[in-house]
């Protein structure tokens, strides 16, 4: 969908920019990834992580795994850009990173909704940890998906 910047650009222009808006987005994400993925490596050195249950031991993989994953993705644009850097596929280079960091963005919000149950499920009882970790994957769904793809949805009832 061109926008009304996209019709003053020239495509160089608009490809920067892109790119430019993309890489920004990326440095926002990455501390949070870093800091929770750098936590969870932590965790099993505290000596109250033999007290969890056969259960949090296999969230707390499954958390570990999607914060790794997530890393993984939000870094990949770049290694991507510097393999494919001079062969002139910017368009490609942003719809691929794009999809990573779409990707990313999902995996970090399983990561910390599985945090969030892991946590909530080691302190208190079974109802508080459902409970919270509802709120926290409707908030993530919400706020980091629902929002834009339902206004997205009614942008393209209007035209």
């Amino acid at each position: 969908m061109k926008t009304p910047s996209d019709e003053v650009e020239g495509e160089q222009e608009q490809l920067d920019r892109q790119l430019g808006e993309l890489l920004q987005e990326l440095r926002v994400a990455m501390p949070g990834v870093q800091l929770l993925f750098g936590f969870l490596l932590a965790v099993p050195f505290n000596q109250r992580f033999g007290q969890v249950t056969d259960f949090q031991k296999d969230l707390y993989l499954v958390t570990l795994l999607c914060s790794a994953f997530a890393s993984a993705l939000f870094i990949a644009p770049t290694a991507y850009h510097r393999i494919m850097f001079r062969h002139r596929d910017k368009p490609q280079l942003i719809h691929t990173a794009t999809r990573m960091a779409l990707a990313g963005l999902v995996a970090l919000a399983l990561a910390m909704t599985c945090a969030v149950l892991l946590v909530t499920d080691f302190l208190f009882k079974e109802s508080t940890a459902v409970v919270a970790t509802a709120l926290a994957a409707a908030a993530f769904g919400w706020f980091w998906f629902g929002l834009a793809l339902s206004r997205r949805l009614m942008g393209r009832r209007s035209h």
